[in-house]
């Protein structure tokens, strides 16, 4: 019920601000009036969802003793796992936005003089995405271990 509700919520503070803004006269001041009221009722909308997901009560479910020898079980080696995996995908993204800002803009200037090499062009800015999933696998594993 309590989902429901959220999404409800949360759709309409999308479209009533975007139909507000279609209906009257268009123009910049209205254009702003629209975006704070989409920007405040978007962000009321994620406070509540956040006070609806922290309340209630919460029961711990039993571990067995395989699933509790493959955890880390001090709690200051869990958090260090997670600031990791946080660190790995932050910094393996950041890496891949400046490659693919480098590699793309490379492409372009290389397009712009032979059409013909669109192909290879596309594959080394692919390439650099890359970096991004093998960051996100390496967060993945520190987490499996959490």
């Amino acid at each position: 019920m309590r989902f429901e509700i959220i999404a409800l919520l949360l759709i309409a503070s999308i479209i009533v601000p975007v139909t507000g803004f279609c209906l009257g006269k268009r123009n910049k001041h209205r254009f702003k009036i629209y975006l704070a009221v989409n920007a405040v009722a978007f962000f009321g909308v994620m406070l509540f969802a956040t006070v609806m997901m922290f309340s209630g009560n919460v029961y711990a479910a039993e571990v067995s003793a395989e699933a509790a020898a493959n955890t880390i079980s001090d709690p200051f080696a869990a958090g260090m796992a997670f600031l990791s995996a946080g660190l790995v995908t932050g910094l393996c993204t950041i890496g891949t936005g400046v490659a693919t800002g480098h590699a793309a803009a490379a492409a372009l200037g290389a397009l712009s003089e032979n059409e013909g090499i669109m192909g290879k062009a596309l594959i080394f800015v692919s390439m650099c995405e890359g970096i991004a999933v093998y960051g996100l696998l390496i967060s993945f594993t520190i987490l499996g271990r959490v």
